[in-house]
């Protein structure tokens, strides 16, 4: 290291809500994904966890690490293309991409891995690999990084399990089943929505064009007409349906669900991040960590740029700079950066060299040899680089850094021990992360920044 460096349609019938019982008929109202399920018993942690929350921001597509976090201006315009410069940042000898200048005054918040490497250019495969630690194919789905904490970290505090532990803004990643053989009671809740419009409407919560006075009118509607449950008051299954009924209620009309309600939030605040549907991602993120929400993905789309590559990163990185810059400072300016982990990377990197050829006008293609990522809070220092790649950005040249390394030291951080074991339908040993002995390649855990 060193300084340079569908839901659905909703309907249930009352006999499917008797037979789930209490919880079981909370989450058929819910939806299901909504249910949350009792944790696995944790094995002991290596060390006290220092993060209660991570927010992973997504860059599906793969984002361009020598344009972002990793940036060669001596590499020459076949490579830079017209991105000749560079930010400067308030941590003297770290440089970042020049369309990140926001970024650049907070990089104390925040570290970067300029050596993340797993060399697979595949969407889906590489998705799987960073987001799992683990190689694709093989007969087992492995769960990804959400997955696993949302087993041992279980239902959110004071939510009577009725809020997710696992939430994705907005669309779900669909590269792969992110639950793996856990199951799908730790799928990810994922909002659907645009925070960025004047109502934000979650899947399941708020419905199109229903003001909250009508969805109360509507309620008031069926008790006027449900017969059976006033003929058969006292009934101890209908009672406990009701109580269902009314922890659901409590999310879609209560002070639950309001968590979603960006409306609670100043505007100029709202501005600073951006009236985008990433700036306002970033910010609803910020309010599920108020709520205690372990883990939360911002699927942050649209970095697959073989064409046009720069025309597009005029648009995009702005966008990230400024949602990025203020979602670090507001976590911080809060107290809760340093117990939130913030992670942000796509599936790899893009091709350093520009191929300018035919229809490309300016490309850049997947790239999985070498990329980067940022991390900041939870415990990760900020400040800091580690590893470099070589003059071009096209190969590791020090301190490799593998999925599982990264995966490992995000569960060290959240109290969840690397070497301890899943639980998998077929009775199967499996670590938490694999290890060099099954095979993997692993360097080691980013001890120098923790």
């Amino acid at each position: 290291m060193g300084t340079e460096q569908g839901w659905g349609d909703g309907r249930v019938s009352r006999r499917d809500a008797l037979r789930g019982g209490v919880a079981g008929a909370a989450g058929i109202l819910l939806g299901g994904s909504m249910a949350a399920a009792a944790p696995t018993q944790a094995p002991a942690a290596p060390r006290k966890a220092t993060a209660k929350s991570v927010i992973q921001v997504w860059m599906w597509g793969g984002p361009p690490h020598t344009d972002t976090f990793d940036p060669k201006p001596d590499a020459g315009s076949d490579y830079t293309g017209p991105l000749t410069g560079v930010a400067r940042t308030n941590v003297d000898g770290i440089v970042i991409g020049e369309l990140l200048p926001l970024l650049a005054q907070h990089a104390d918040k925040y570290s970067l891995i300029r050596s993340m490497t797993h060399g697979n250019n595949g969407h889906e495969t590489a998705a799987y690999m960073v987001q799992t630690g683990r190689e694709p194919g093989g007969k087992d789905v492995f769960p990804s990084v959400g997955a696993v904490v949302a087993l041992f970290k279980g239902s959110v505090p004071g939510s009577d399990g009725l809020i997710p532990p696992y939430i994705v803004l907005t669309q779900p990643q669909g590269r792969f089943s992110e639950a793996g053989f856990l199951g799908s009671r730790y799928k990810p809740f994922a909002t659907g929505g645009d925070p960025a419009r004047p109502v934000f409407v979650v899947e399941g919560i708020a419905l199109p064009g229903v003001s909250r006075e009508r969805q109360k009118s509507r309620r008031d509607l069926l008790h006027d007409l449900d017969a059976l449950g006033k003929a058969m008051e006292g009934n101890p299954q209908l009672t406990a349906l009701k109580k269902s009924e009314e922890k659901a209620y409590d999310l879609i009309l209560g002070e639950a669900g309001k968590v979603f309600d960006l409306s609670d939030e100043p505007d100029d605040l709202r501005t600073l991040y951006g009236r985008t549907t990433f700036g306002q991602s970033c910010l609803a993120a910020r309010r599920l960590v108020e709520r205690g929400i372990p883990y939360i993905t911002i699927n942050h789309g649209g970095w697959d740029t073989h064409k046009e590559h720069f025309q597009a990163m005029r648009r995009k990185l702005p966008e990230f700079d400024r949602a990025m810059s203020t979602l670090l400072l507001d976590l911080s300016e809060r107290g809760l950066l340093d117990s939130t982990i913030v992670w942000a990377c796509g599936e790899f990197g893009r091709t350093p060299k520009v191929d300018w050829g035919g229809t490309w006008n300016g490309g850049r293609h997947h790239f999985g040899p070498v990329f980067s990522v940022l991390v900041a809070g939870g415990g990760f220092k900020g400040g800091h680089v580690v590893g470099s790649s070589d003059a071009k950005g096209e190969q590791v040249k020090d301190r490799p850094v593998y999925p599982p390394d990264l995966i490992g030291s995000i569960y060290e951080l959240m109290g969840i021990d690397p070497s301890g074991t899943l639980p998998h339908p077929q009775g199967n040993t499996v670590r938490v992360t694999p290890t060099a002995e099954e095979g993997y390649k692993v360097a080691g855990r980013l001890y120098e920044i923790m």
